[in-house]
């Protein structure tokens, strides 16, 4: 999370929860979230497994053993498609509740066989893809699609495609006959199967074992035929097909299976994109309860895309669902991704989804849900919504977890919770892109704050529900005043009172209590709130979210160059990337009578268009304890600096020791030195001896560059 610059309140009026600086400042800043493709930290995201929402054209069902009338068995089609959630668009349901973009199903031809199991299971869930570049025709058609973009659009709906890159579908490696054996088709042509693989489209090194990060990218993941990136077809092929999605004016991607595909071709993958039609994309890297990556870390902050956050959503599950933890435990997750994550505002939380139980259990006390709904609106992060936790839908394991929709009751309390936060999230930065700090704690009870200059808000939430705290000692930078509960006393939050030096009254905090209290002022300074993206090449477009910037036209500096302006506003500012090296800079905002904000860091500018290369090196002996890396003169290469050499290289998969490798995204085109080192845990380092190593980069496609360590 960025600094922003502090600001004294020194205010002593007394202020409702429902004061505005004015109508036209909030207006302006829900309107650009609407339009904003980069930036999704004022949204509500609504997960939609598409076949299960509505069935709104039944003659683009599918026939015979894929479908199942009556959704009696969960492996098969059930019937819902994208005409269906255009039905649901139409008719207020999404926009009512507050939704402002929806993530569906991976919009791609999947495989019409049927798997020889118990269920007879299908591709309804769209993970099994065979042509990247047409529709799933149980969906609908490409203009189907289009329709289901525009009506989106027209509701201010944003919209953001799974996407599936990893793999094609179920293969064997002997039996050719199984399904669709992982077949891969270009608009129609068949392209290659797994078996007799001769142009090596995939990976054909058995199932991973999920045993270490190597092994889970270059294995296949479970059966599916898992793609060789680094293959020139399979390269170009993957960042077309996207190319046409993005044509048909999609806002977002959610990357699938990111911890299984190499770093070094994803980051090439979304330079392309950013270079393309830039749009926000996370990906799915999965971890257990408890789990802690820093690898996950490195990805989120070094690949150009966001991640699911699996930390926050676990934790908070724990805390609220399986009672395995508390609020002591969840405030410490709170610290920790805010430290480790660059962008923490830009992780993707959820407390459910179509690989998880619902949050909501059989016969289970549905306040927990509404409560679990307030914290992930309330904190930092885009929040998901999982279809249908609105309507308290329950299921364990996949695919209970993937129901038909059971109703579209907007009277559920979850509903209503959903709607005033999501109002008050796009009305109030605070919940855009404020810190969070601990106000008040113990195991039931959490209150945090979120701050962003001027603007703040209070959440006091108690998960017990049979026990009542007193509140006393609580302090809040919400200025002096009286301020009435947000949620309208939904969940029972009462008013509360706060006095000249932000003490607040005593309040009794009840079972199952949440309260939200809000303040937010016109800002006389520039803040910047958010950057997207936060990767980029010279000449690249960047949005500048926050508030204070004026509205004329002031300057944006990379470090201490001046970036050209395209469009300014008192909230939005848009930019092109100066003409300057390629590295990791600090971006500041000057208004036109010459106030700063503080810098917003870590600004990522490429040296050109990137191409994934794949480095090896032979007989590179090592001693226990020891690695080896990458390091040379490009800054994608860490410009000769060891401290931010690439590594620790491979040697199991796809070569074995003493050769190690690794997959890189460099600059195309480009003439390029490198060295490989040896690091120890202590962080000596060995240099390999003699010249540098010297190598010409590709244009627009993959390349490999096989050296021996120089003894």
């Amino acid at each position: 999370m960025k600094r922003w610059l502090s600001v004294v309140l020194s205010m002593s009026l007394v202020f409702s929860a429902f004061f505005l600086v004015s109508d036209t400042q909030k207006v302006t800043v829900e309107a650009a979230g609407n339009l904003n493709k980069v930036n999704f930290t004022s949204d509500i995201v609504y997960q939609i497994v598409v076949d299960r929402f509505v069935d709104g054209n039944t003659s683009n069902n599918p026939s015979g053993s894929l479908f199942s009338s009556g959704c009696t068995n969960l492996r098969k089609y059930c019937g819902g498609d994208w005409q269906g959630i255009i039905n649901k668009i139409n008719d207020g349901y999404l926009t009512e509740m507050g939704v402002t973009a929806i993530w569906i199903s991976q919009p791609v031809e999947n495989v019409f066989a049927v798997m020889n199991d118990a269920d007879g299971s299908t591709s309804y869930h769209g993970y099994w893809a065979r042509d990247f570049k047409k529709t799933n025709p149980f969906f609908g058609t490409l203009s189907d699609f289009q329709r289901l973009v525009d009506a989106a659009h027209a509701k201010g709906i944003k919209v953001i495609i799974d996407f599936a890159p990893n793999h094609t579908s179920p293969a064997s490696e002997t039996n050719p006959s199984y399904m669709e054996n992982g077949r891969l088709y270009d608009n129609g042509t068949l392209i290659g199967g797994y078996t007799n693989d001769t142009n090596s489209y995939f990976h054909h090194n058995g199932g991973t074992t999920f045993s270490n990060l190597e092994d889970g990218i270059y294995r296949n993941l479970f059966d599916l035929a898992d793609f060789n990136h680094q293959n020139q077809f399979i390269d170009k092929y993957l960042k077309d097909a996207i190319k046409l999605w993005l044509d048909m004016g999609i806002d977002g991607i959610r990357m699938d299976a990111v911890k299984h595909m190499p770093f070094g071709w994803q980051k090439s993958f979304m330079d392309e994109v950013y270079d393309y039609r830039p749009v926000f994309t996370f990906g799915e890297w999965f971890l257990s309860e408890n789990e802690v990556d820093s690898n996950n870390h490195f990805f989120a902050n070094e690949s150009g895309m966001s991640l699911l956050d699996f930390r926050f959503g676990q934790k908070l599950r724990q805390v609220l669902r399986n009672n395995s933890d508390d609020w002591y435990g969840f405030n410490q997750m709170i610290q920790d991704t805010a430290s480790a994550y660059d962008e923490v505002i830009d992780q993707v939380t959820f407390i459910d989804n179509h690989d998880m139980d619902r949050f909501m259990v059989d016969e289970g006390d549905p306040r927990k849900v509404d409560i679990a709904l307030a914290v992930l609106l309330t904190s930092r992060g885009v929040p998901n919504i999982y279809y249908g936790t609105e309507q308290y839908m329950t299921g364990n394991g996949d695919p209970n977890n993937r129901k038909m929709m059971t109703s579209f009751n907007k009277n559920t309390r979850a509903y209503q919770v959903i709607q005033k936060l999501s109002s008050l999230r796009r009305s109030n930065p605070a919940l855009s892109y404020g810190d969070t700090e601990q106000r008040w704690i113990n195991s039931d009870v959490y209150i945090y704050e979120r701050q962003f200059g001027k603007d703040v808000v209070l959440v006091a939430v108690n998960r017990s529900l049979s026990k009542s705290y007193s509140i006393t000692g609580l302090f809040t930078a919400l200025p002096s005043g009286t301020y009435t509960d947000q949620l309208g006393a939904l969940l029972d939050g009462n008013t509360i009172q706060v006095g000249s030096n932000g003490a607040v009254n005593a309040f009794n905090l009840g079972p199952g209590e949440v309260g939200v209290w809000t303040y937010s002022a016109a800002e006389s300074v520039p803040i910047i709130g958010h950057i997207g993206p936060m990767m980029g090449q010279v000449g690249h477009k960047l949005t500048i979210d926050g508030e204070g910037f004026g509205t004329n036209v002031g300057t944006v500096k990379f470090g201490n160059t001046v970036a050209s302006v395209v469009s300014w506003s008192n909230n939005q500012i848009t930019v092109t990337v100066p003409n300057i090296p390629a590295g990791k800079y600090n971006i500041t905002v000057q208004t036109s009578g010459g106030q700063v904000s503080a810098a917003y860091d870590n600004f990522e500018v490429l040296t050109n268009d990137q191409v994934s290369v794949r480095f090896v090196v032979n007989n590179a002996n090592t001693n226990w304890g020891e690695n080896v890396y990458l390091v040379g003169n490009v800054h994608e290469l860490g410009n000769w600096n060891t401290s931010k050499a690439i590594g620790p290289l491979f040697n199991q998969v796809i070569y074995s020791y003493p050769t190690w490798y690794v997959d890189v995204s460099v600059p195309e085109g480009k003439t390029i030195e490198f060295k490989f080192i040896k690091k120890d845990g202590s962080g000596n380092v060995i240099w390999e001896s003699g010249s540098n190593h010297v190598y010409t980069t590709p244009t627009s496609t993959t390349g490999t560059v096989n050296v021996n360590w120089q003894y």
